[in-house]
């Protein structure tokens, strides 16, 4: 029997795809000079990708478990956890409304994009567009359930 070759989209490219995306979204906020609704929607989103980035380290990270590789495994894992930690660490921030401390945070995310060389963007507002309130309803949906039921 042949060898199947995976063809689709696998983790590696779905980070990939997020990392870039989360550095464009970090070059454009830094470009505005104020956080608007465009830029909560930016930052929103940019919390979905980092989710993203930390899930499919996960799902890697759980292929390398399955052949015994713990070791391998958890170093993927801390590798990747800044992931995972920007992504509540934002979500709070947004939930909290404290937009005035999100670019310090923003800015230390920068090293974690640096190996990304963004020279176009390829992304734009139809990507993060009601991202902001997605976010914002994402959790307040089961606790809206809690208080019907």
């Amino acid at each position: 029997m042949a060898r199947l070759i995976q063809t689709g989209d696998t983790p590696a490219k779905e980070r990939n795809k997020n990392m870039r995306t989360g550095a464009e979204i970090l070059r454009l906020l830094a470009q505005r000079p104020e956080f608007d609704e465009e830029a909560h929607d930016m930052v929103s989103y940019l919390v979905f990708c980092l989710r993203d980035i930390y899930r499919t380290i996960d799902e890697s990270a759980n292929a390398w478990d399955e052949r015994t590789y713990w070791k391998k495994a958890e170093g993927l894992r801390h590798k990747w956890r800044w992931a995972r930690i920007a992504a509540d660490e934002l979500e709070k921030l947004v939930r909290a409304d404290n937009w005035y401390e999100v670019p310090h945070y923003l800015i230390s995310l920068i090293p974690h994009f640096s190996g990304i060389t963004v020279t176009s963007i390829t992304r734009d507002s139809d990507w993060w567009c009601g991202a902001h309130r997605a976010l914002l309803k994402e959790k307040s949906a089961p606790a809206e359930a809690a208080k019907t039921a």
